[in-house]
């Protein structure tokens, strides 16, 4: 359906080389957009989640940098405008997890996460804002996490529950900020994904108690990531602004 279609779009994706990042990527190439993907440059699976998009025929460029940086973004949303286009669409999936009871948390880890997760979205949306609100056009999706709405039991994650409530208010606000200058902001709530983060060994044991918690009996695959996502970037949500979308099998009703 037209309503759903990215074709014509410029779009731009962080933390593009892996997990629910890179899937989303190679989605919205599916959708008819061309891509300018984003990640460090020590990520492994980058120049892969290029190959793949230019494998359905939609041009795609590397771009490596920090989150946390600003120069890196401007950059790159720069290069990613002279090379492929306007920008229209953005999502901001770079992010990490870690886990650490709150009284024994070093600061530097709970500092750590939040530039990463909170700050270097917050920079990730300025550079493209700039970028989209001249042109009064454009639409950013954030991803966020159910933990930003709930704690997750068993999870000792102070910092990253705090950071995704954060990315879920910092994108309502921004959607408010912008809503009147043609700019989109939304954000996604994935549940238990089955991404290299929720499979790392300090989760390894509850893997299964997270299915057995989650209504639909599952994690869910980075696929089901990109429905949503290509949902709130096309004409199919141009009501949409500010809203945060839970896709997490159920969890949070339990």
């Amino acid at each position: 359906m037209n309503l759903f279609s990215l074709e014509k779009k410029t779009a731009f994706v962080t933390g593009a080389g892996s997990g629910i990042g890179q899937r989303i990527a190679i989605g919205l190439a599916e959708a008819g957009a061309s891509v300018g993907c984003f990640d460090l440059a020590s990520s492994r699976g980058l120049n892969d989640t290029v190959k793949q998009i230019e494998g359905h025929g939609r041009a795609a460029i590397a771009l490596t940098g920090d989150v946390t940086q600003a120069a890196d973004l401007q950059r790159a949303v720069d290069t990613v405008e002279k090379q492929l286009g306007p920008l229209g669409a953005a999502v901001n999936c770079a992010g990490i997890a870690n886990a650490m009871a709150a009284e024994e948390m070093p600061l530097e880890q709970w500092q750590r996460l939040i530039d990463i997760n909170l700050t270097g979205l917050f920079l990730s949306c300025q550079a493209e804002a700039r970028a989209m609100l001249p042109r009064k056009e454009g639409s950013i999706v954030n991803i966020a996490s159910m933990s930003g709405i709930i704690v997750n039991r068993g999870l000792l994650q102070a910092h990253y529950n705090t950071s995704k409530a954060g990315v879920i208010h910092l994108s309502k606000s921004l959607a408010m900020e912008w809503s009147d200058r043609g700019v989109r902001v939304n954000s996604i709530s994935p549940g238990y994904t089955a991404t290299p983060m929720n499979l790392r060994s300090e989760v390894a044991e509850q893997v299964k108690q997270f299915e057995a918690d989650t209504p639909l009996g599952r994690m869910a695959t980075v696929d089901e990531l990109v429905g949503p996502a290509i949902f709130l970037l096309s004409r199919a949500a141009s009501f949409c602004t500010g809203i945060d979308l839970i896709v997490d099998g159920g969890f949070v009703c339990w």
